[in-house]
């Protein structure tokens, strides 16, 4: 029961009662038809989620800036791909840091043989890099994404490990159930809310347009007896108790659709109002046009199309006698249109948490300090989405990929199930930030460096680059220059050869 306080009016005698809360009011005007429901994480989004992601997938398949969105924000957080860094704790295995460089250029080595090609998927048709971009768009479209590691050993490559990508709409309760203590959203819950098992329709629930009509759903434990992990559900929990999640579009999507429309209705207003050039007034009212014409309109407009002609240089106009032209001013477009829908579009940009000039590729209004602070904040956003897909996703896989390749003795970790946290500590490195202004990011960068603040590892990072590729590239070029006789400290600046 909220807390109540009582209004005293002028003698001192109690008008109303309200809350002690303005915002819990129940009696104010502009608030007593706003009584949302107070429900569970479940309750409150799983019966509405097939609205939902069907909503967004139609707004990012037919609204140019809802697609532009979603792919800058795939272009940035994921890009090519994301890069193993392994980063083995070697003091909790009791090793030192020149053995964990040399293990982890032996893990990245072989993951590279696994990831690059398409023996990771078991379509055989996306490398790992592929499947990742896949799993983050469907995590911003749908709100989730889910995958089955598969066990594969008569399949192409090396390795009995694969990857299956399954959509999130074949996850739901079998035969019809309605959600229960311990079945949400197509997944069986243990004592303490979490995943046991998971139920997937064997086919799509939209494939019955092409003929399946088969109704069958299949159990799949959560992990195996062992401990492996069956089932890899990606999703980002907002609120406790949360089993299933929602599309990024969910708290915009009503504006974007609004905004849809009425850029539709004056585009479509601008084309009909370019179609009338001019308009010809009488003075010849409904009594005269039937006088003239004998009683009949139909004559009276059957005149006016047999004397038309178009609207063009050096045109004579006829027209009948007392007749007047007049021309025809547009009212589209509309002076405000261009404002409001900035207005709407910076609205939406903060829905997805994209900087206006990001979102529409419009630096025009901009000068460097806006932009620079636009894009730190954006890059923000980015570096947290990147570092939350890798924990949720590619590190979970490199998991399941370093214990096959440990088990086939290809890999030495002895006591791996015993530290497997220490063994599979990683990082992993996207795209790279870019450059405003080059030179002036460039000292920045050295600046920081020399007074301690940063490494050439975490600069290198941040440009895509992994910083001991980049110092072994440097050396093998440094030592070609030695052997052509080029004076290596004067090229840097001038190019110039002894």
């Amino acid at each position: 029961m909220s807390a109540l306080s009582t209004i005293i009016g002028v003698d001192g005698k109690p008008l109303a009662w309200d809350t002690s809360h303005r915002a819990a009011s129940r009696t104010a005007k502009e608030l007593t038809s706003w009584t949302p429901g107070v429900g569970s994480a479940d309750s409150d989004l799983n019966s509405e989620l097939p609205s939902l992601v069907s909503r967004s997938r139609d707004l990012i398949r037919n609204h140019g800036v809802a697609s532009g969105g979603i792919q800058t924000l795939t272009d940035n957080v994921v890009g090519i791909g994301l890069r193993l860094s392994a980063k083995p704790d070697y003091v909790a295995l009791g090793k030192t840091k020149e053995w964990a460089d040399a293990w982890s250029k032996q893990v990245e080595a072989l993951w590279r043989g696994w990831a690059e090609s398409t023996d990771c998927d078991a379509t055989r048709s996306l490398t790992f890099a592929g499947m990742t971009t896949l799993v983050f768009r469907s995590v911003l479209e749908n709100g989730e994404a889910l995958a089955l590691p598969l066990w594969l050993p008569n399949q192409s490559g090396p390795y009995a490990t694969k990857i299956q990508l399954v959509e999130s709409d074949r996850l739901e309760n079998p035969y019809g159930k309605q959600d229960q203590e311990t079945l949400r959203g197509g997944i069986e819950l243990d004592a303490y809310g979490g995943a046991s098992a998971y139920w997937f329709r064997k086919h799509h629930p939209g494939d019955y347009f092409q003929g399946v009509t088969e109704h069958s759903w299949q159990r799949i434990p959560a992990r195996t007896k062992f401990g492996r992990e069956r089932v890899i559900h990606v999703l980002e929990k907002q609120r406790i108790g949360q089993h299933r999640s929602k599309p990024l579009l969910t708290a915009i999507m009503p504006m974007f659709k609004m905004l849809d429309h009425y850029e539709r209705s004056e585009l479509q207003a601008a084309v009909v109002n370019a179609m009338v050039a001019a308009f010809i007034e009488t003075p010849l009212d409904l009594e005269g046009i039937n006088e003239l014409f004998g009683g009949n309109q139909e004559d009276y407009l059957k005149a006016r199309k047999e004397w038309s002609v178009k609207l063009q240089g050096g045109a004579v106009i006829p027209i009948f006698p007392g007749d007047k032209l007049s021309s025809f001013t547009p009212g589209r477009p509309n002076s405000g249109y261009a404002q409001f829908v900035e207005n709407v579009l910076r609205h939406i940009g903060t829905g997805l948490n994209l900087p206006y000039e990001l979102l529409m590729k419009d630096f025009s209004k901009t000068n460097y300090a806006s932009a620079r602070a636009a894009l730190m904040e954006a890059w923000r956003f980015f570096m947290g989405r990147r570092t939350w897909l890798g924990q949720n996703w590619a590190s979970r896989i490199y998991c399941l990929w370093l214990e096959e390749a440990i088990n086939k003795q290809l890999i030495d970790a002895p006591n791996f199930y015993q530290a497997k946290t220490a063994w599979t500590r990683c990082r992993w490195i996207g795209p790279g930030r870019g450059w405003i202004d080059p030179v002036k990011e460039a000292k920045a960068s050295q600046i920081r460096m020399d007074i301690g603040l940063s490494t050439l590892e975490e600069e290198c990072a941040t440009q895509g680059l992994d910083w001991e590729d980049v110092l072994e590239q440097r050396a093998r070029e440094k030592s070609k220059m030695r052997e052509l006789d080029i004076d290596d400290d004067a090229s840097q600046s001038t190019g110039r050869i002894k």
